[in-house]
């Protein structure tokens, strides 16, 4: 895998519109992982924690929860384009989140991510809009689609 990029400015950031950046390495869900991200949240539907009956479900098998693929996007993000350049960087949410497909325990997802938009906020900070698409190993469709939404500020001149 290559280094993430680094920019250090909101021009930089400009020059990456329409820009696509990955893939992040892969990530292997296990059950495990689906049992302590439901201890932590406390969705503990049968679907993800319930391997007996969910054999019997629509889905063969156990899924992990949406929001646990879409938990891995500042990570994954991390490894495409590092904010570390800015005086500051936080995440500010999302816009449209979607889950197409199931993510079977088991498989393994990684992220791209588009670039989509920069609006600057003053001379010196911008909201960032980039368009993350997890994909699984084998399956045709993303597992998740969402825009994020970042807002950083330069350091002082």
């Amino acid at each position: 895998m290559t280094a993430p990029l680094r920019p250090t400015t909101i021009t930089e950031l400009e020059e990456l519109v329409g820009s696509e950046l990955g893939p992040s390495s892969w990530h292997t869900l296990t059950q495990d992982d689906i049992d302590r991200f439901a201890d932590v949240t406390g969705d503990h539907q049968w679907i993800h924690v319930d391997p007996d009956r969910a054999a019997a479900g629509p889905f063969g098998q156990t899924i992990g929860h949406g929001l646990f693929t879409l938990s891995l996007g500042p990570a994954m993000m991390e490894e495409l384009m590092a904010f570390d350049g800015f005086l500051h960087s936080l995440n500010y949410g999302y816009d449209k989140v979607r889950f197409p497909h199931p993510r079977p325990v088991g498989s393994r997802v990684r992220m791209r991510a588009t670039v989509t938009r920069v609006d600057r906020a003053g001379d010196d900070a911008a909201q960032i809009v980039t368009t993350q698409y997890f994909e699984a190993e084998g399956i045709d469709k993303p597992i998740c689609v969402a825009e994020s939404i970042g807002r950083f500020t330069e350091h002082p001149r």
